[in-house]
């Protein structure tokens, strides 16, 4: 009975491990080292970890902030990287069973290349390797491991690609229709050439007009928004401003009501005192000038211009330059680069403000910013009451400075208060079960909101609409009878053999690509010439305006060197993208085969080591 019983022990202990094994744990002490298992190949715990750590470290070199795991989640960085390694152990397993490695001569020729691993004498040091390798957590075995295998893949990647050509009428065909150009003569017709009675349009004529073209009088989806605000401008009569501050604010700004007398400077530094002498005694004999002195130093006068200089900023060279002419060249003189020759553009008087001519603009901003203060310490108190159930109306009327306003919001309305972006994100968010709270503009003042109610779209009232209800019936009248003036252009010149008439104002375009910019025509002019046929004559009319325009000559692509170097850059392009492509399609087909496993546990420990 007691060997019995030591057997079905043994034999619970067998099935605990073949059970614990099926919940991950990989060897008895538990610990996990295989992350992921592609065919033949894994990807290991470590490569995980130090693939993710490099990942955000790029990402918080990048964005100045640091970045947590959850960031990270959130963003899709764990896949991104989980789908890299995956993709890279899918072509190690390919290579395993296709046989493809490198040798140790080429192993040893790619790592003695890279520039980390040399020493001071530019050469590869073992030292060097040893210290690099040890800062990136690495063996020599585990990296030339993976150097061996990041070559073959190599091999195997520029084996599937390599090659790779689209065929080249497509690159042809694409910087045919890119480069093809056209020669065509318009006439552009001015709605100020156009004659109309002076006859107002009939209440019947308007309302027809109404109703015919209602979509363009219906109104958008709009919020009745009953708000608060209180800004700093009202409370600026209550605040108080002490003379001492107005007095510290007058003297903070000095440099800004008390400006130097300064000079507008430009100049020239040398080498030495006898290059920058001899420079000056060419531009005194008038054997060069300042502008050839510059270009002789390939530089330009933007390279020397210093901008607008006081007298303290110049130095040794102050009083010489104060003292010159503008247009004066004077030096050779010191200066904090050395030697150089100085020429004066410019002289900008002194300005001064006095401290009861600048009192207005100090007693209006510190009054201002004292404002915005006040409604910062109310601004609490104003939430703790609409909280406790008071209404926008009773804080207008109770609390000094609230004014309540009323307003039909929709995306469009800019007016008043509406036209800050904080109180139109707010009424765009708004919802019938929001209660009003206080929030803040950019310019220190509080709102709160209430919607009232949410009128669907509907038809704009007649009577309000009229206005704009004439206008465009003008506006429709105008545009007919420019439609009308431009197909009676049209017909005259079609029945004159294509040639528009003596006197129509001709203007005459020579190979125009379908991207070249006409000002005041129709957008659509290019696009439309490019439809047409020589000798076509075609009516094109747009909000920019309307012109008869005739198609001319079909060109073909100019030989440009232009047209060449686009001509390479597509066909580079499409066999770059013909060999992604491929690339893709072979890596798909490599993991499919593969059947990747993901062990999850192995990513949650991986994820927990980062907390």
């Amino acid at each position: 009975m007691k060997n019995l019983s030591k057997t079905f022990v043994w034999i619970l202990m067998g099935l605990l491990f073949v059970g614990l094994a099926g919940f991950g744990a990989i060897n008895v002490t538990g610990t996990t080292r295989t992350l992921a298992t592609v065919g033949e190949a894994d990807v290991s715990v470590d490569d995980y970890a130090r693939a993710l750590q490099q990942e955000q470290r790029a990402i918080q070199a990048q964005s100045g902030q640091s970045i947590p795991l959850s960031q990270l989640i959130a963003m899709g960085v764990d896949r991104s990287v989980l789908s890299r390694l995956v993709a890279t152990a899918a072509l190690d397993d390919e290579m395993q069973s296709i046989g493809l490695s490198v040798g140790d001569e080429t192993l040893l020729a790619e790592i003695t290349e890279i520039q980390a691993f040399h020493g001071s004498d530019g050469t590869f040091s073992r030292d060097a390797y040893k210290f690099a390798l040890q800062n990136a957590g690495l063996s020599e075995t585990e990296f030339e491991e993976d150097m061996r295998a990041e070559t073959a893949r190599t091999l195997l990647q520029g084996a599937i690609i390599g090659g790779a050509r689209m065929p080249e009428v497509l690159g042809d065909t694409l910087t045919g229709y890119i480069g093809a150009r056209r020669s065509f003569r318009y006439v552009r017709l001015s709605e100020d050439g156009v004659i109309l009675p002076m006859v107002e349009p009939t209440e019947e004529q308007l309302r027809a007009f109404y109703d015919a073209n209602i979509d363009d009088f219906t109104l958008p989806e709009t919020k009745v928004i009953t708000y608060i605000s209180l800004s700093p401008e009202t409370l600026m009569d209550e605040v108080e401003v002490d003379e001492t501050a107005l007095r510290a604010l007058y003297e903070e700004r000095d440099a800004e009501f008390n400006v130097p007398e300064r000079r507008l400077v430009e100049r020239l530094v040398f080498s030495d005192q006898e290059a920058a002498a001899t420079a000056m005694a060419q531009l005194e004999l008038g054997g060069t000038s300042f502008e050839t002195l510059v270009a002789d130093r390939g530089l330009s006068l933007g390279d020397v211009d210093l901008g607008d200089l006081a007298q303290g900023d110049l130095g040794g060279a102050a009083e010489a330059v104060f003292a010159a002419d503008i247009g004066a060249v004077v030096g050779p003189l010191p200066s904090d680069l050395g030697p150089a020759l100085f020429r004066v553009n410019g002289v900008l008087d002194a300005k001064s403000t006095s401290y009861d001519d600048a009192l207005p603009t100090l007693r209006e901003e510190l009054a201002m910013d004292r404002a915005r203060r006040v409604i910062e310490t109310r601004a609490e108190g104003l939430d703790d009451l609409l909280a406790g159930g008071a209404t926008l109306e009773e804080l207008a009327e109770e609390e000094p400075g609230v004014e309540l306003g009323q307003l039909d919001w929709t995306a469009t309305t800019t007016d008043g208060i509406a036209a800050y972006d904080e109180f139109r994100d707010a009424a765009q968010a708004l919802t019938a079960d929001d209660f009003p709270a206080v929030a803040f503009l950019d310019d220190g003042s509080l709102f709160a909101l209430r919607l009232n109610e949410i009128l669907p779209p509907r038809p704009e009232p007649f009577d309000t609409a009229r206005d704009r209800v004439t206008e465009a019936v003008k506006a429709d009248r105008l545009a007919s009878a420019l439609a009308a003036q431009a197909e009676d252009l049209k017909a005259a010149a079609e029945a004159n053999g294509g040639e528009f008439p003596e006197g129509s104002d001709v203007v005459t375009e020579t190979g125009l690509t379908r991207t070249a910019y006409l000002d005041l025509t129709p957008v659509d002019l290019m696009n439309e010439v490019f439809g047409m046929e020589p000798g076509e004559l075609r009516v094109v009319s747009g909000a920019e305006g309307t012109v008869v325009v005739r198609l001319d000559e079909v060109l073909p692509a100019d030989d440009s060197d232009d047209m060449q170097f686009l001509s390479q850059a597509l066909g580079e392009q499409l066999d770059q993208s013909l060999s992604s492509e491929l690339f893709q399609i072979y890596m798909q087909s490599v993991q499919a085969n593969a059947r990747p496993q993901i062990n999850q546990q192995a990513v949650n420990a991986v994820h927990a080591s980062f907390q």
